[in-house]
């Protein structure tokens, strides 16, 4: 209806020149939920509160810091064996993998700190506080639009069973309360070479996972030898007290021989003996001073100078800590293809960065029941290569044997499509379900696809081949739909599908005369 001008005057009317938009969604916007030092930001307890961060210093602000690392030495004559003390953490360093491999923005949810006993219903459960129901871990995240990937590293601390159970509660969040967003899954054990057997970690994992939204859900094998946790890190203090006993009658054992045999001068070696003494009283201290956190350093750095049994001990204490599910690296890896290239390139045949080497080395032998079981649940391997290092040497989601939803890349895409196209269409809830409006929707989904497939996200020559737009009645609606209030938009997309497969014939041709 025309306005009505009832005082003299001028008057102004603007009028838009451009139609509505989609606006593309985020697609590299981890979850990660887990275990923290704290959890707090201007007194405010953040325990179970999705909170988004954007860089490493910001968590270490609201999250605090590393988990201390404690280790059980047992020692028989000069040989030894370390054992990790029960209570371990994974998502601090996992989110140290993540920024290293090009993370950026994520949420992050504390499920509890580091004195915390590893439950199954701190991930995924509820529970009454003061008359109210709380949701707990993941549960908090279903009201969360933002958030493309969940990861929890911290999921294979549970025992067997739980860490398979919690895992299909994470591909039901993703593929049923939510359908936006993609797991990024660990293996139970997966530092373990396979065998072949029932105990086979591989063939454990499968038949855990169960058969539910399969192709919400990406699985990478083995787990990783890092570099985030740096020589300084580690002393002697990660030794658990009640072996610091054993650990001195080590490190003196291994003095004495190498007096014995001449490689050590008795002087220098009362020297190092006396440093040896000091482990008990620094090493058992709970409460140590500033003066204390000195000597130490003190200690530490004269041992790893002098004794080659002590370096070897925190060599292999490091080796231990720096030993991590690669999910938290697959994030960042997801997140920075995303921003270099699009949602619609695999994250494989990427170098992963902050590692060593993989767990367990892999051939292409032993890499064809990874990639190609019978089942379809695939697992993504992890691989060195001659001349190129740490690569990612998959693209598969656990559901393998869906033509539709085989590859992670088709999946994040359409997820992509999915959500933004959704939020685009939201102004026009309420609005005339006439053709003007079907025209309007029509034109903004199409230039939204257009965009996708000038980018490379979609395939075809021209923009008719790569999707089709359909609304109106006798469409895509009936009079009983529009009677209903209901507007029927059918989508069609030609996704890009990653060359998984290279195949070159090479054929001799015959000599011309």
């Amino acid at each position: 209806m025309a306005k009505v001008y009832r005082t003299p005057g001028v008057y102004i009317e603007e009028q838009s020149a451009f139609p509505n938009s989609a606006v593309p969604v985020p697609t590299a916007v981890p979850a990660f939920v887990g275990y923290t030092e704290k959890a707090i930001h201007d007194r405010k307890d953040l325990t179970n509160v999705p909170t988004r961060i954007a860089s490493f210093g910001e968590y270490l602000h609201l999250f605090g810091g590393a988990p201390r690392t404690t280790y059980d030495l047992s020692v028989d004559g000069l040989s030894y064996e370390l054992k990790a003390s029960a209570r371990r953490f994974f998502l601090f360093h996992s989110i140290r993998l993540f920024f290293a491999n090009g993370g950026s923005d994520c949420y992050i949810v504390s499920i509890g700190d580091y004195s915390s006993e590893v439950s199954l219903g701190d991930f995924a459960g509820e529970r009454v506080e003061d008359g109210q129901l709380v949701q707990l871990g993941i549960n908090t995240l279903v009201k969360e639009p933002e958030p493309t990937m969940l990861v929890i590293p911290d999921a294979v601390l549970l025992g067997q069973a739980d860490c398979y159970s919690l895992q299909q509660d994470m591909l039901r969040h993703c593929g049923y309360e939510t359908r936006s967003r993609i797991a990024i899954l660990d293996i139970h054990d997966g530092f373990r070479k396979r065998s072949g057997d029932a105990e086979d970690v591989i063939e454990k994992f499968r038949t855990g996972i169960g058969g539910n939204f399969l192709d919400f859900g990406a699985a990478y094998y083995p787990w990783l030898c890092s570099m985030v946790v740096s020589a300084e890190e580690v002393d002697f203090t990660n030794i658990e007290g009640g072996s610091l006993a054993a650990f001195q009658g080590l490190l003196k054992a291994d003095i004495n021989q190498r007096v014995k045999k001449g490689e050590l001068e008795q002087t220098k070696a009362d020297l190092i003996l006396s440093d040896i003494d000091k482990l008990s009283t620094l090493g058992a201290d709970s409460e140590a001073t500033e003066e204390d956190n000195k000597d130490v350093k003190d200690v530490h750095q004269q041992l790893l100078a002098t004794s080659v049994c002590y370096r070897d001990v925190m060599h292999k204490i490091r080796e231990h800590m720096n030993l991590l599910p690669p999910s938290g690296c697959m994030a960042g890896i997801y997140s920075m293809v995303d921003d270099s290239i699009g949602v619609w390139q695999s994250p494989a045949n990427v170098s992963v960065g902050s590692v060593t080497k993989p767990a367990v080395s892999l051939t292409n032998e032993e890499q064809e029941d990874l990639n190609l079981p019978l089942s379809g649940k695939a697992v993504n391997a992890i691989r060195t290569f001659p001349g190129r290092g740490v690569l990612v040497w998959g693209a598969r989601t656990l559901n393998g044997n869906s033509q539709d939803w085989r590859y992670i890349s088709v999946r994040r895409t359409v997820i992509f499509i999915e959500q933004s196209i959704k939020y685009a269409a939201e102004p026009y809830v309420f609005e005339p379900n006439t053709a003007a409006t079907w025209t309007n929707v029509k034109a903004l989904i199409t230039n939204f696809l257009t965009n996708v497939w000038q980018s490379g996200g979609l395939a075809g020559a021209s923009p008719g081949d790569a999707f089709q737009v359909e609304v109106g009645l006798g469409v895509t609606m009936t009079p009983v739909d529009i009677l209903d209030g209901i507007m029927r938009i059918m989508v069609k997309i030609a996704i890009t599908h990653p060359a998984e497969f290279i195949i070159i014939t090479f054929q001799q041709k015959m000599q011309q005369s």
